[in-house]
């Protein structure tokens, strides 16, 4: 059998599923993922500062350079494609336990999924927070500061560092959603790998975590990742085609 067919007959006979997503399952709502062929830091290796939070706090023109970025992020405009609409009809059937994600473009909730089940591992663009007083809020206020002309906008209470509220190289997790998502991963019959390398940490460990427990693996993902050895099934084909296949009723 090839790989759909077995990913299929995995997901179908799951009843308690969790989803690991990654980069790769927004690619085709138009937002480039990271180390893909086409990857942000695949093209341009020098705007992966704008993701180390070191870089961020201490050089005022990585911070100036980021926030041009969130202004032209797509993702302000994009839709949820059929790969996410797929994970909504997982949880309308009621097998998806939990939905873990890398992705920090409010995608999973924009196409239905319900909040509760989205663990958001490395945080929200749609939020940002003072890195020194820890003042959160919504990301449009800062960006329409950015668009009037303030280049590198600062904390309105403190005059701290404002960030986005995600997850960049150098930052701890979130300690209670990571506890969530490795609760999840242990609990599982089925750990579903969608879009991501499976090469950033601790998020990638959800999947050994989830195997060790006795849950059945798939990946699916356009590139290799180091965890396929452990998966029983491994699909190569777009996930916007592929991922809807995977969870239709018999």
């Amino acid at each position: 059998m090839d790989g759909v067919t077995t990913a299929r007959e995995l997901v179908l006979a799951a009843r308690r599923i969790t989803a690991l997503t990654g980069a790769g399952i927004s690619t085709d709502s138009g937002i480039p993922d990271f180390r893909g062929p086409q990857g942000v830091w695949t093209k341009d290796p020098a705007a992966e500062r704008t993701s180390t939070l070191r870089d961020y706090l201490s050089d005022p023109e990585v911070r100036r350079q980021s926030w041009q970025n969130r202004l032209a992020s797509p993702a302000w405009t994009a839709q949820a494609n059929p790969g996410h609409l797929a994970l909504v009809e997982l949880e309308r059937q009621g097998r998806l336990r939990a939905l873990v994600t890398q992705n920090i473009d409010g995608l999973h909730q924009r196409a239905g999924s319900d909040p509760d089940l989205v663990h958001e591992l490395h945080g929200t663009m749609w939020r940002v927070r003072c890195w020194t007083c820890g003042q959160e809020g919504p990301m449009e206020p800062a960006l329409a500061r950015v668009r009037a002309g303030d280049p590198d906008p600062h904390c309105e209470v403190c005059g701290g560092v404002l960030k986005s509220a995600t997850i960049s190289f150098g930052q701890s997790l979130d300690a209670a959603v990571l506890e969530r998502a490795e609760d999840a991963a242990a609990a599982c019959d089925l750990l579903l790998a969608v879009g991501s390398t499976l090469t950033v940490h601790p998020a990638a460990g959800l999947v050994p975590l989830a195997a060790r427990a006795g849950a059945t693996v798939v990946v699916v993902n356009a590139q290799p990742t180091p965890y396929d050895q452990l998966a029983a099934a491994v699909v190569r084909e777009p996930i916007s085609e592929t991922l809807p296949r995977l969870v239709e009723p018999s």
